[in-house]
């Protein structure tokens, strides 16, 4: 099964093609420019560097979410656009999972962490273990202390990954039982892990139609929790 998964949920944007477990390419791109620049220029030269025809394609993945609401929707928008037009089928994977993937080959716990701004932090847990992973935690928009003290019961080595990983390494909460920082390039979000994903979903039969593809939400977007704050000092429920 050939996946051609993207990945747009933070700064830097990625996408990855793999047939079966193989990895035939994968491109990241971590620079000021937009996902609307960088990402289906991405795609074209995947797809012509592996000389794969988009209709070869099997399944369509993307980091659903959580992450920035402008990333998601681009990706998610992408992806949609693709299968629908081929009339095939997609994977929304969640972006924690999708870099959980990316340390399948450790033996320990995996923390994922995005800065979610507001305080807060968008975080799983994973258990790996001889390159399995298993989640412990759902998706949750939390506080970096309520991430750490999570970790506390965690079995073996504590791996942060993610964009906010460096910031809550160096928080005394998680110094106090000295996670490991994995370094950059497995330690961001990448599309390869969101194909390693989705073929997982696609084995549980976990895929779904372009039309019912979705973004992942945790939290109203911005412009929303800022107007639901003015209704509520006005004494709107």
């Amino acid at each position: 099964m050939k996946v051609l998964a993207i990945d747009s949920t933070a700064v830097a944007g990625s996408a990855a093609l793999m047939d079966g477990e193989k990895l035939l390419a994968e491109f990241f791109c971590n620079t000021r420019l937009t996902h609307s620049q960088t990402l289906m220029p991405m795609v074209e030269q995947l797809l012509r560097c592996t000389q794969c025809p988009l209709e070869e394609v099997d399944l369509f993945a993307v980091t659903a979410g959580p992450g920035s609401f402008t990333g998601v929707r681009i990706g998610v928008a992408s992806v949609k656009g693709m299968a629908a037009a081929l009339g095939k089928p997609c994977a929304g994977v969640s972006t924690l999972e999708a870099m959980a993937q990316n340390a399948s080959f450790l033996t320990g716990t995996v923390c994922a962490l995005m800065d979610a701004r507001c305080g807060q932090v968008y975080n799983a847990l994973f258990a790996v273990e001889n390159g399995k992973i298993a989640r412990l935690t759902e998706d949750r928009a939390i506080s970096a202390t309520e991430a750490a003290e999570s970790c506390k019961d965690a079995k073996g080595p504590v791996y942060l990954v993610g964009d906010g990983a460096a910031m809550c390494a160096g928080l005394d909460a998680f110094r106090a039982f000295s996670p490991v920082l994995l370094p950059e390039p497995l330690g961001y979000q990448r599309a390869s892990g969101a194909a390693k994903a989705a073929l997982e979903a696609a084995a549980r039969g976990e895929t779904v139609s372009a039309d019912a593809l979705s973004p992942i939400y945790l939290r109203l977007p911005q412009a929303e929790r800022e107007l639901k704050k003015r209704l509520q000092s006005k004494g709107n429920p």
